[in-house]
């Protein structure tokens, strides 16, 4: 005969037994999709160009361009590429990957301009090698003692703004310029902007050919 206290206990245990619990399956890891943001405009330190020491130009790479609104001319833009220098022959297809090219502008606002107030690329400044400024002399006499440019990186594109001064007057060139580590491509392309008066016009010039983004696929 089984003593009393045995059945409570064995009800006890079979009690405590519960069945386990199911293993979750693992849920997906979501990866949050990474959203792009615009570079925020940021200034650079602009250079004299008078101490720019360069070499031979690009063949082919010299350039006149109206840039007209509405029928009338706000600014004609003189521009080459030119290779460091040292070298006497300025053929992109000979030369090292890292040669650095400059791209020089003489820009000049139109008769009919009261005050040009910037230049900029209107694409960003692809193989940017962050050299970048003006011609300080030219400056100082187009805009006054008190004048001076202003040069900012904005999303990648290069602005010349005019800061201060009696104003950038009709006939008076400023020689602007960047640098880059990429030739300028074969066709040239309305890359360039000038703003007078409010008023926006865009003219052709030197420029490199776009940079591949990181997720394009090839061939593009």
């Amino acid at each position: 005969m089984k003593p009393a206290g045995a059945l409570p206990l064995l009800l006890l245990a079979a009690c405590s037994k519960s069945p386990e619990a199911p293993t979750p399956a693992p849920s997906a890891l979501v990866t949050p999709a990474v959203e792009r943001t615009p570079d925020k405009p940021h200034t650079l330190v602009p250079a004299d160009f008078a101490r720019v020491m360069l070499g031979t130009k690009i063949k082919g790479s010299d350039a006149q361009a109206t840039f007209v609104s509405d029928g009338v001319t706000i600014a004609t833009v003189a521009s080459y590429v030119a290779c460091p220098a040292g070298i006497t022959v300025c053929d992109p297809a000979t030369l090292p990957p890292d040669t650095v090219y400059t791209y020089v502008h003489h820009v000049t606002p139109g008769k009919a301009v009261a005050s040009a107030t910037l230049f900029r690329t209107a694409r960003p400044a692809a193989g940017f090698a962050n050299g970048v400024g003006y011609d300080y002399a030219e400056a100082a006499a187009a805009l006054g003692p008190n004048g001076e440019m202003d040069v900012a990186a904005d999303n990648g594109a290069l602005v010349w703004r005019v800061v201060g001064g009696d104003g950038w007057k009709a006939g008076e060139t400023i020689t602007l310029y960047w640098q880059s580590t990429l030739p300028p491509a074969a066709r040239i392309a309305d890359a360039y902007l000038v703003e007078t008066d409010g008023t926006v016009a865009i003219g052709n010039g030197p420029f490199p050919a776009r940079e591949k983004a990181v997720d394009e696929p090839p061939g593009q």
